[in-house]
């Protein structure tokens, strides 16, 4: 079956997805949204543990043109609150995702000028789990499904077919009392790795952590404010070295020195691993505590399963009833959008990078992928949103006005030269 969508299709219904067809909406673009999952944000509804908050400050976690978050919510929102936010927000914006819609394909035809879209929706009429196939044409393709489309798995690890405990990823804990009593190893050390190290100390596991990497661990808050915010502040005044030295020198004040513990830092500063990599430094909301009274064992990287536990590269071995993975997500684009020049097909991110990651050619977008959590979904959604409408309005005036609009929209320029 082919439907013709006279606006964008959007693949995914997380934060930027929505938060792109809030903004088309509110230009008088009208959007398809397709989601894979049964439920508008499912990463957060359906992959975060449920004593999850935010690290930033509920400031920097609101959606464009959104209300802000309701009276009551905590300064660092709750998982709880930032879904129902989320729901508000497309019910605010009316964006009703078509839900259940696995995108299996989408390539650009350039005889027709068009994308095609093939999904596979749970067909309601027929019986359960039958498939119904629908391609979807639209001149422009919005691809919202994110850093964290999928759980990222280590390759292949030695002896691990014959563990006999359990193992699981971060996406599936969601809270700590079974584990109660129980050894657990929780294998990487970012903010989930850490954060869920807490939750099960805090629910009386015995629980270690494996510290592989060198790693930025930041408190919060410093002297009452957001690091984050902090951070963001001072980066309008300062170079990012300076930011970076200020926030190590406050880190040391506030947390001592964590080399001590078996952490060990990079030489680099945190905001400049950010901006260069991605990787988020870890800000601590108690565990270090915990990991310096031994209460978190900091153990070092695997170097092969057992039955009953793993070895250490140090030679050392140790039983474990449990072992988690905190390994992080990946990108899925790849698996779906029959594309390598805009998007890179070993990450499945743009292969730009931020702020010039949020639009390919022939009408692809990319929103979500810029590394700078929700503050980026809000710049993409925005860009796209004004590149679509100026592009729609043109079409709308008729052909003649869209034949002198190319694909950077750089046309006016050749004329001036």
């Amino acid at each position: 079956m082919h439907v013709w969508v006279p606006g964008p299709v959007i693949v995914g219904a997380g934060p930027s997805g929505l938060a792109t067809a809030a903004c088309l909406k509110a230009r008088g673009v009208p959007s398809l949204v397709l989601d894979k999952d049964a439920c508008v944000a499912s990463s957060w509804r359906e992959r975060t543990y449920e004593r999850l908050r935010l690290h930033l400050p509920r400031g920097f976690c609101e959606l464009p043109l959104a209300p802000p978050f309701p009276p009551g919510t905590s300064l660092y929102p709750t998982r709880d609150q930032f879904i129902a936010y989320l729901d508000a927000y497309a019910r605010a914006f009316a964006v009703e995702p078509r839900l259940g819609a696995r995108v299996r394909a989408a390539a650009y035809d350039a005889a027709i000028g068009f994308w095609r879209v093939t999904v596979d929706e749970s067909s309601s009429g027929a019986g359960a789990g039958a498939m119904a196939s629908t391609e979807y044409l639209s001149r422009w393709l919005v691809v919202a499904t994110g850093e964290n489309a999928e759980p990222a798995w280590p390759e292949d690890m030695e002896g691990m077919d014959s563990y006999r405990g359990a193992v699981m990823h971060t996406s599936s804990y969601k809270r700590g009392d079974e584990f109660a009593g129980k050894k657990v190893l929780v294998v990487g050390c970012g903010n989930s790795g850490v954060e869920v190290s807490l939750d099960l100390c805090n629910n009386g596991a015995n629980t270690s952590i494996v510290v592989r990497d060198k790693l930025h661990v930041l408190p919060r808050e410093i002297l009452g404010i957001s690091t984050f915010g902090l951070s963001v502040f001072l980066l309008n005044w300062l170079p990012i070295k300076c930011v970076d030295a200020l926030l190590l020198f406050f880190s040391r004040l506030i947390l001592g020195n964590i080399e001590k513990y078996g952490l060990r830092r990079p030489k680099i500063g945190p905001l400049q691993i950010k901006c260069s990599t991605g990787k988020t430094p870890v800000l601590d909301i108690g565990a270090l505590r915990k990991i310096k009274n031994g209460e978190i064992k900091v153990v070092p990287a695997i170097n092969q399963f057992t039955d009953n536990g793993v070895g250490f590269v140090d030679g050392s071995r140790e039983d474990f009833d449990v072992v988690i993975f905190a390994t992080g997500y990946k990108s899925n684009v790849p698996s779906w959008l029959k594309e390598d020049e805009f998007f890179s097909e070993s990450n499945g991110f743009p292969r730009k990078a931020f702020p010039h990651s949020w639009r390919g050619k022939d009408g692809l977008y990319a929103t979500g992928f810029t590394k700078r959590g929700l503050l980026g979904t809000s710049y993409d959604a925005a860009m796209i949103a004004a590149d679509i409408t100026h592009r729609w309005s043109n079409a709308l005036a008729g052909p003649s006005a869209a034949a002198h609009d190319d694909d950077d929209g750089h046309h006016h320029h050749h004329q001036q030269r």
